[in-house]
């Protein structure tokens, strides 16, 4: 582990707890109407980073967290704990999609980013191919998180590394949360 990984991980907790007590950054998105996906969840697909096609067909009768990464963000801790989470639950898929859009914190290449994931986290859910979660390049499946019309209630896009989208087991988005909310803080 890098220098910087190690002041990061460091850091981590005591960030972590700054924001449980005071609130700040922490940020919880509902869908507490319920609506329904004007675009279905399942037709979307995505490249691991490995060039491997995966149909979001597979995820169906599932719940999904997908969260974008970076490996040189103040947030980067949060692996292990969305390793944990994943371990912890046999109805939640976690499918990381790296991104390099903010403070390019994700310099790193495909196959980089997967053995930084591996080695220093252990990490056994999904990466996918890095790409962009924002702007007019964002790849499919951040344009249905981040578009109202597509996913019916949410406009928001990520505001930084480690933002969460947490997709029902029907195929609709449920909650949107922020980098600062740990993974182990979500109920699912």
């Amino acid at each position: 582990m890098s220098i910087i990984s190690r002041i990061i991980t460091a850091v981590y907790p005591l960030q972590m707890k700054l924001s449980k007590i005071t609130g700040m950054g922490i940020r919880i998105l509902e869908n507490k109407e319920n609506l329904i996906a004007p675009e279905s969840f399942y037709t979307l697909n995505a490249i691991l980073n490995n060039g491997e096609k995966v149909s979001f067909e597979k995820y169906k009768n599932k719940k999904v967290l997908i969260v974008n990464l970076a490996s040189q963000c103040g947030f980067t801790p949060q692996y292990e704990e969305l390793e944990k989470l994943f371990k912890q639950n046999k109805n939640l898929e976690i499918l990381g999609f790296p991104a390099n859009n903010f403070g390019s914190q994700e310099p790193g290449t495909d196959e980089e980013i997967g053995q930084f994931c591996k080695i220093n986290f252990g990490v056994t859910f999904p990466i996918f191919k890095k790409d962009d979660v924002k702007g007019s390049a964002k790849q499919p499946v951040y344009e249905w998180l981040t578009k109202k019309g597509k996913n019916g209630w949410n406009d928001l896009v990520p505001q930084w590394n480690f933002y969460k989208y947490l997709i029902d087991e029907n195929g609709n988005l449920e909650k949107v949360f922020s980098s600062a909310v740990s993974p182990l803080d979500i109920n699912v």
